[in-house]
């Protein structure tokens, strides 16, 4: 039988699983996958937005799969691993996104506080990574992306916990990555060092200030941080930056880290807190998870952009370098030609 005449079948979708996928960056993470044709493995707690996440992964024509789990929890994870291959099929990417953290000064945070929201912003990454790891290893392939921030570079106050959290995180996958090329092996880790996101984050983390707390503009749609993630899962790149105050703020802290202590001493408060009394019922997810109908994007949606320049041009760096080449020889050679005539 010619070639032109086999019937081939179509390949096989590609599995992903999203860690805190049911509302926020995560539930705009997994749309962006299920989207490109990636069947989605979801991890969150509470049902219900997990099985808004699902329908959502389906309209698309996907298959998914959520759990319900604590990223806290190594075996749940472990398990929500197993159960998500089980029905999905071997994991290609996993993509390490839930977090929780606290809006309040050090002097009025709890130890349980500062324990929890390290569990589960960076104990639930190394957890998650090496559930993933532990399953890549076998088959010698797969993707790791571990979601950062700017905040994993550069600290602000009222964020203590979220900041070591995220410091810990960026610390953990350099000497994961190290190992990786050690052994090596053919699997890629990465970051994403994300900007202010407009998320439920701001809704729902416990907060103790008096006033409503919001992200530091300009503030970024979560979509953006979900293309980013796609963009990492797929192509080997260290790390991503999303949005250039993320560019700004870790550059300007390898320049002048003393200096931006002493900035954000004075507009460190005032620039994550609205005018907004914080309402005496307000939500807090930080021990449970919170009620309601949670998606994606939180409330700022009338001052988010949805477009990051810094993240295109990381998309299209080759582009971007070959131009810069060719206009740079054009340049050279001008500079010589206009030497030699002068001589």
């Amino acid at each position: 039988m010619p070639d032109s005449a086999v019937v081939r079948r179509p390949q096989a979708a590609k599995v992903v699983v999203v860690t805190g996928g049911s509302a926020g960056v995560g539930r705009a993470t997994v749309e962006a996958f299920a989207r490109d044709g990636w069947n989605v493995g979801i991890i969150a707690r509470g049902q219900e937005r997990l099985d808004r996440a699902s329908a959502a992964v389906r309209s698309f024509g996907r298959n998914a799969c959520a759990v319900s789990a604590d990223v806290a929890d190594a075996d749940a994870i472990e398990q929500a691993a197993a159960r998500i291959e089980g029905e999905l099929g071997p994991i290609d990417v996993w993509v390490n996104n839930a977090m929780a953290t606290v809006f309040s000064p050090v002097a009025k945070l709890t130890p349980a506080e500062f324990l929890r929201g390290t569990q589960v912003t960076y104990l639930g990454q190394v957890h998650g990574t090496m559930t993933a790891l532990r399953r890549m290893r076998e088959r010698n392939r797969g993707t790791i992306v571990n979601v950062g921030s700017a905040l994993s570079y550069r600290a602000v106050p009222l964020q203590s916990v979220y900041c070591g959290a995220k410091y810990a995180v960026r610390g953990f996958t350099d000497a994961l990555r190290s190992e990786i090329f050690h052994d090596g092996l053919n699997v890629h880790l990465t970051m994403v060092h994300l900007a202010a996101m407009n998320t439920p984050q701001f809704d729902w983390g416990l907060n103790k200030m008096p006033e409503r707390p919001q992200p530091v503009p300009p503030i970024f749609e979560p979509e953006v941080a979900a293309r980013a993630i796609l963009f990492a899962a797929t192509h080997h790149r260290r790390e991503i930056w999303v949005g250039f105050p993320t560019v700004r703020a870790i550059i300007a802290n390898k320049i002048a880290p003393g200096l931006l202590d002493r900035y954000l001493a004075r507009v460190g408060y005032s620039g994550q807190l609205t005018a907004e009394p914080t309402p005496p019922d307000a939500p807090a997810n930080l021990f449970a998870p919170a009620e309601g109908d949670w998606g994606a994007h939180g409330r700022f949606d009338s001052r988010a952009r949805d477009v990051s320049w810094e993240l295109w041009t990381s998309r299209h760096r080759s582009v971007l370098m070959a131009t810069v080449l060719i206009l740079s020889g054009i340049g050279v050679r001008g500079l010589l030609r206009l030497a030699r005539r002068r001589t």
